[in-house]
């Protein structure tokens, strides 16, 4: 399999995990968040989301590693689309991709899902 191939796939897998809307992302604004292993299995498990870098921190990995469920319990709509401008520079293109192609509300203007 070529490398667009894995790439393509690894984007509609993450499509499928896609929340019904950005509505449905209701997390926690504040506190400590302690993540459950299947999300975070290596590395730093709980997060204080008033802490802006731990925050960005969680979301990276919520949006890499999470299923659905996971992001309507650990990610905030509101929050996702103010820092979306940030976000999208951590995270893989397959990911970056599928977000931005399945809310256009992530995408800026000048900027291409592909970018």
């Amino acid at each position: 399999m070529d490398v667009l191939s894995v790439s393509a796939a690894r984007e509609a897998t993450y499509r499928a995990r896609l929340p019904d809307s950005l509505h449905a992302l209701a997390g926690p604004r504040h506190g400590i968040v302690q993540l459950p292993l299947h999300i975070a299995w290596s590395g730093l498990t709980a997060f204080d989301v008033d802490r802006p870098p731990l925050r960005m921190s969680m979301y990276q990995i919520v949006l890499t590693e999470g299923l659905r469920d996971d992001f309507a319990a650990y990610l905030d709509g509101q929050y996702l689309v103010t820092q979306w401008p940030v976000l999208r520079t951590i995270l893989s293109p397959p990911i970056r991709r599928a977000w931005e192609a399945g809310f256009p509300e992530l995408q800026s203007e000048g900027r291409s899902a592909d970018s």
